[in-house]
């Protein structure tokens, strides 16, 4: 939280001073009291003493004036709130380790599926681009709104060889630059980036393409699709069959998500592929904010003096 005017909490130093005041003023009129009543009477006149009940309603009043005070200094603080308008590009990787089954029945499959339950949870006013990955990066559909042209994209990626992750980086974080709002507003962009392990190939090398999301404020999630166990068969001449360990790989994408300010998962499997996915359609739903808070914090002084008030009226009320 950030204050537009800093110096108006010295207003502050009244709360302790009122405080004080209001203990010595209350010390000197129980003392009064004491000294022109008969205490072995008093309960035969009061049924019951406040006791400290009486401190309830004025540490009520002091919050409500502190809680003024710092009012009165403009406080600001980075509110989440919803976005209507996005550009989400899906960067999936279909290099030929994303063939391995250590996810059922196989990590491109898993991608796909788990890639049609993010755009159900997408807001339908965002654009959805999908990036394809593998030896090259192309551009299997531009941003648009129409979700059977991006299912139909996710469906017809084939498998590839490499994983060209700084050129997909490079050209997915740009996609969104040519959209616009009827304002002329580019809207905020946001990649997602689906894969297995360390790139391979590309001219574009990754720490490169970071830098360039990150000066275009494109942030870029990464999601680890695999375990260490992942196996692709390659079929060898004379029918013979080779196995080809592919463990996934999480550093590359770690640093990614790190150095884009975006969000790093890893799913093992396809259900946790699924709940990765919703989860960023619900991020991807919101954005953080400047905004002033100081209406927040006059609504709870005016809620602290009602209090106040409600309660010396049921607490201390005089029945004849």
């Amino acid at each position: 939280m950030t204050l537009e005017y800093p110096i108006a909490l010295v207003g502050l130093l009244a709360v302790p001073v009122l405080a004080w005041l209001w203990l010595v003023q209350d010390g000197r009129r129980r003392r009064s009291a004491a000294a022109f009543s008969n205490l072995a009477l008093v309960p035969n006149i009061v049924d019951r003493s406040p006791g400290r009940l009486r401190f309830v309603a004025p540490a009520l009043l002091l919050l409500a004036l502190a809680a003024l005070v710092v009012g009165f200094s403009r406080p600001h603080a980075n509110i989440t709130v919803p976005r209507h308008e996005a550009t989400v590009v899906l960067a999936i990787d279909t290099s030929r380790s994303m063939q391995a089954t250590d996810i059922a029945p196989t990590r491109m499959a898993a991608a796909e599926h788990a890639a049609y339950t993010f755009l159900k949870n997408v807001p339908s006013e965002y654009a959805v681009a999908v990036v394809g990955v593998s030896s090259r990066a192309y551009v299997a559909v531009p941003p648009t709104t129409d979700r059977l042209i991006v299912q139909q994209a996710i469906h017809d990626l084939a498998p590839g060889e490499g994983t060209a992750l700084g050129d997909a980086i490079v050209l997915a974080s740009r996609l969104g630059q040519k959209q616009r709002s009827i304002d002329g507003v580019v809207p905020p962009e946001s990649v997602l980036l689906l894969s297995d392990g360390a790139p391979d190939g590309g001219r574009t090398s990754v720490a490169v393409a970071v830098k360039d999301a990150k000066t275009l404020h494109v942030p870029v999630s990464t999601v680890v699709v695999g375990t260490p166990n992942g196996i692709v068969h390659e079929k060898l001449v004379g029918g013979y069959t080779e196995q080809i360990r592919v463990p996934a790989s999480t550093g590359t994408l770690e640093m990614i998500a790190k150095g884009t300010g975006g969000d790093f998962f890893t799913a093992r499997s396809a259900k946790a592929l699924d709940e990765v996915y919703r989860h960023l359609a619900t991020r991807l739903g919101h954005t953080s904010e400047d905004r002033e808070i100081t209406d927040i914090f006059v609504g709870v002084a005016l809620l602290l003096l009602v209090a106040a008030g409600i309660f010396s009226v049921l607490r201390f009320q005089r029945v004849p």
